[in-house]
């Protein structure tokens, strides 16, 4: 009797401390961190398509809604995903080379004009803000923008060549001749970006502030898209370009905006694994990167909520948790197959210890958080039901095929009713600072989905799935 009391209590303590026992199933949630590109596509769907409430859309425009520098970014992190983990995600491997190839081939496109022009983005965002329409009745102006010598983009023409540079080593050995197409472009795309110097910000600011300004400038993306060129031709120029762009400061944020981080970690990975000391100060920034982010670091420089979950900004947070999470989890890689350790102050830090941080963070998503809910749509008994998102929140071309217009869809906006669509594999902005999460569709800082959150995480999801599963 004595021990049925101990049993019980032990059940009340796991249940109040709003953990999950054992360990998420993380093959499925990778599954559906894919399948929710499924749901962002524009164009002629194939017959494959898996997300059948949606349906074709943008066929004579080329595309909803398009801002150029996150597409780019989550194109190149989808194609990082699969070259670091990719051995580790089998099942999903041609899924996620369909998802970075839905990116690239709209990439190519884009970057056609090349030297004179760069198209990077479909739609103006002012008027697209005005309505609340399914992608498949899109009625708003599809125009159409572009960086050139004269009105420079730098930013978006460096990440447009990295992600071009990072999906060209996808297709090496699985597709010839589109993989050296990708490379030649990206080629095309850094030098534009380089020659041309300015700010695609201010270049086109009416229509990308205040919805994806560049805050960060332009020195990032050279050096990420110099890393990129310099990954996929081993051409040591692009090694020293980087380095001549003598950027060595702190940074906590790897972003859509903000490429620091990122680039010194696949650049690390030439001394930590390869031991080419020509890239050790890029290590050395990798390892700052870490210590700034670490639990009880000396020099660490970033917030966690109470219940465990890396916090930054309020605005979509997810992101942030998704693209550090992904580094951690690439330079645990780098530690462990270098058989190495590194060092915040006296503490030595092991592969072992960045792995458990990063399987906290993702348990957190998924579901052991203290309010006991999964932020990835479709993962587990309680996920957002009200996500910012038109095509999932308006009934489904599929069941209803009248046009639903502009000002007509807002009925579907404002109805407090889960969305009819389920988005599955969508992962959310996130709760605040205290970790309280309000499943409402107007508040899109907590409730918006974006490719550029779920892009890193399919990289993470593969190095849980390997390294935790039961």
């Amino acid at each position: 009797m004595e021990m049925e009391k101990i049993v019980a209590l032990a059940i009340l303590i796991a249940l109040a401390s709003g953990g999950v026992s054992g360990d998420p199933d993380y093959h499925d949630a990778l599954s559906k961190s894919l399948l929710f590109f499924q749901g962002q596509r524009s164009g002629k769907l194939p017959p494959d398509q898996s997300l059948t409430w949606r349906a074709n859309s943008g066929l004579t425009d080329g595309s909803a809604e398009n801002f150029g520098l996150p597409m780019a970014f989550t194109t190149t992190m989808l194609a990082w995903s699969v070259l670091e983990f990719g051995r580790w995600m089998p099942k999903e491997l041609n899924h996620a080379r369909e998802a970075v190839r839905w990116g690239t081939d709209y990439l190519l496109k884009a970057s056609a004009s090349l030297p004179s022009a760069l198209y990077v983005q479909v739609g103006d965002p002012n008027a697209d803000h005005d309505c609340w329409e399914r992608p498949e009745d899109t009625s708003t102006p599809r125009s159409v923008f572009k960086v050139t010598p004269s009105t420079p983009g730098t930013e978006v023409a460096a990440e447009t060549a990295a992600a071009l540079a990072a999906a060209s080593l996808v297709f090496k050995h699985v597709d010839v001749g589109y993989s050296k197409k990708l490379l030649q472009t990206a080629k095309k795309a850094f030098a534009f970006a380089d020659q041309y110097r300015g700010n695609y910000s201010d270049s086109l600011s009416s229509v990308v502030c205040p919805f994806y300004c560049s805050y960060s400038g332009f020195q990032d993306e050279l050096l990420w898209g110099a890393a990129w060129l310099y990954k996929a031709t081993r051409n040591s120029s692009y090694l020293r370009f980087a380095q001549s762009l003598g950027i060595n400061y702190n940074s906590e944020t790897f972003s859509w905006d903000s490429k620091i981080p990122g680039a010194a970690v696949l650049l690390a990975r030439e001394s930590v694994v390869d031991e080419n000391e020509a890239a050790s100060g890029f290590r050395e920034q990798a390892e700052r990167f870490v210590c700034n982010v670490l639990p009880k670091s000396p020099s660490v420089i970033v917030n966690y909520t109470p219940g465990g979950l890396l916090y930054m900004l309020n605005g979509s947070n997810m992101q942030y948790v998704t693209s550090t999470t992904f580094l951690l989890s690439t330079y645990a890689k780098y530690l462990k197959t270098s058989s190495q350790t590194m060092k915040c102050g006296d503490a030595v830090v092991t592969s072992l210890r960045l792995r458990k941080l990063v399987k906290r963070q993702v348990d957190y998503i998924l579901g052991d958080n203290p309010s006991r809910m999964s932020y990835m749509v479709g993962y587990g008994d309680e996920f957002p039901q009200r996500i910012h998102h038109r095509g999932s929140s308006i009934p489904s071309f599929r069941l209803n095929a009248e046009v639903i217009g502009c000002d007509e869809g807002f009925q579907f906006y404002y109805d407090d009713k889960p969305n009819p669509n389920e988005l599955t594999g969508a992962v959310v902005g996130g709760p605040d600072e205290n970790d309280k999460f309000a499943d409402d569709r107007e508040d899109y800082s907590q409730s918006e989905p974006t490719t550029y959150i779920n892009a890193p995480l399919v990289g993470t999801l593969s190095y849980l799935a390997a390294s935790f599963q039961p």
